[in-house]
């Protein structure tokens, strides 16, 4: 049975599920920042995944980039699988700009996380709404 990382948990929000994904918002609102975690239990990296579920985190991962450079008229997209401190597969998605605190370098370290006030929380998932419909129904 498949269980989200109590790390996950902790740092995260849900926004829902998509075929494959748990859809998460990263608690941090310096950057539109979400990741997608396929719901299969022990996978650490994508080739572990069925060549399937590959192109479907593939499609997903797509889906959910482009429609948030789309929304947060972004600079740049960055995607990382790192998992060195949460093993479980996990791909973020973090929208980049160059005047952000962190440009050019990644977002890892550079601060500590900013966690969402509620009304900049219902802001965000208002704007990632249709971005997420778009990944439920990949």
């Amino acid at each position: 049975m498949f269980t989200l990382h109590e790390r996950l948990i902790a740092d995260t929000l849900s926004l829902g599920r998509s075929s494959l994904c748990e859809i998460r918002l990263m608690n941090d609102s310096t950057w539109p920042w979400v990741l997608l975690v396929p719901a299969v239990r022990d996978i650490r990296e994508i080739y572990e995944l069925t060549d399937s579920d590959q192109k479907q985190l593939l499609r997903e991962s797509s889906i959910l980039g482009k429609g948030m450079m789309s929304v947060f008229a972004g600079d740049k997209l960055n995607l990382a699988a790192l998992g060195n401190v949460i093993p479980q597969l996990h791909l973020h998605h973090i929208v980049r700009f160059t005047d952000d605190p962190a440009w050019p370098g990644p977002v890892w370290g550079r601060q500590a996380p900013v966690a969402y006030q509620e009304q900049e929380l219902v802001k965000r998932m208002q704007v990632l709404e249709p971005v997420l419909e778009s990944v439920r129904k990949a």
